[in-house]
């Protein structure tokens, strides 16, 4: 047997998705339900791209990595750039080499925007820190949680519960559900998250059809350890915001938040987290993962902390491209919108399959780069900054 091969998720044997799945289990780092065998199963239902390298060493499976790859040898994490974290998933404690892992698989580049890497396979390529948000619950449960929220910040505590009140004052009772199954209301919270990225100037994320297709199946799956799940808060019986993710036994990974655009100035968003905080023992979960990025709206609710990079491996006989990368991430240093340009391209170039889809994100990219202005670099649903280039 090869000491690497790549092969589709669905054609992974019993014993290998149970190796897979037992290294993420033994491994905290690994613990996401982005970074298990389900998602990447998930994610190749509506991807044909999509591969897993499986690494062994003295006969037995050491590691695996999840990824979509080109004719090229060039690659992307599995699901990018909706796979807010990604790794080379090892035994516990293994380091392979991360360039040879690439070479064996016989992968030239890959590029990643949140690498998680407790064991530094990946040590020594130029990378730049990110940084993820996790509500966390201690064995003291949810009261101690929120307790700990509110103690350092009293102003803010006692303006998260202004807003609570006018929004139960001026449109109704405050309800949370979770989780909610209701098909409408995943509906509203897609169409809102969508029309904030219009109005934001940034890439629809949701407009190819594998990416609105993978979300609709994730909503669907419901019974076992790896499923879709969303939490909504309603007042008055209205719908006011909601959360959508997946979950993987107690860890919940949450890609969509959105509000009523028409109720954003209410803090709803807040009141949400705060009342899925109190809900989370009831729904069996210890760990409410926000991703990376908008650290000024996450950290006043997070007690964890997730260490990731972003950055552009290459396999050690590929240094035309690395020459390139270089070339344009200097180009990026010396001006912000030409960083900010290439991060968009290349968000473009991980979710628009077809042409047709690439030229029409490039072209409302330039069209709509003079009206953005100063805005910060483009976050989406992987809000992690990625890195300044773009592949051919």
């Amino acid at each position: 047997m090869p000491l690497v091969q790549s092969v589709r998720p669905s054609e992974l044997t019993a014993s290998e998705r149970e190796a897979w799945s037992d290294f993420c289990a033994a491994t905290p780092a690994f613990r996401s339900p982005l970074l298990g065998p389900d998602f990447a199963q998930a994610v190749e239902r509506r991807r044909d791209d999509s591969y897993v390298a499986i690494f062994r060493q003295n006969g037995r499976v050491a590691g695996f990595l999840p990824h979509h790859r080109r004719s090229s040898g060039f690659a992307r994490p599995m699901g990018a750039p909706f796979c807010d974290y990604h790794a080379l998933i090892t035994e516990p404690g293994l380091r392979l080499d991360g360039r040879q892992a690439l070479s064996d698989a016989g992968l030239t580049t890959f590029r990643y925007a949140c690498l998680i890497d407790p064991y530094g396979c990946f040590d020594g390529v130029e990378q730049s820190p990110q940084e993820g948000f996790v509500m966390k619950l201690g064995p003291a449960g949810a009261e101690a949680y929120l307790e700990a929220l509110r103690a350092p910040n009293p102003k803010r505590a006692k303006n998260w519960r202004r807003l609570e009140n006018k929004l139960e004052r001026e449109v109704g009772e405050i309800t949370l559900t979770a989780p909610d199954q209701s098909q409408p209301a995943f509906d509203a919270l897609m169409r809102w998250k969508r029309e904030q990225l219009v109005r934001g100037g940034m890439h629809d994320v949701f407009r190819p059809d594998w990416t609105s297709a993978l979300m609709q199946d994730l909503f669907e799956r419901r019974g076992g350890p790896f499923q879709g799940l969303m939490l909504t808060l309603r007042a008055g019986g209205r719908l006011v915001a909601g959360h959508f993710g997946v979950r993987l036994n107690g860890h919940f990974h949450s890609w969509v938040s959105s509000v009523d655009p028409d109720l954003a100035a209410t803090g709803a968003g807040n009141t949400l987290l705060l009342r899925a905080v109190e809900a989370m023992p009831g729904l069996g979960l210890n760990a409410f993962d926000m991703g990376p990025g908008h650290a000024h709206y996450k950290e006043p609710f997070c007690s964890g902390r997730i260490a990731a990079s972003a950055g552009v491996a290459h396999s050690a006989a590929h240094g035309v491209a690395h020459t390139m990368d270089q070339a344009l991430a200097v180009a990026a240093g010396r001006s912000e919108a030409v960083a900010r340009l290439l991060r968009r391209l290349d968000h473009i170039a991980a979710i628009e399959l077809s042409m047709a889809g690439r030229l029409l994100g490039v072209a409302q990219a330039f069209a709509g780069q003079s009206r953005r202005g100063a805005r910060p670099p483009e976050r989406s649903l992987s809000p992690a900054a990625e890195p300044a280039q773009v592949d051919g």
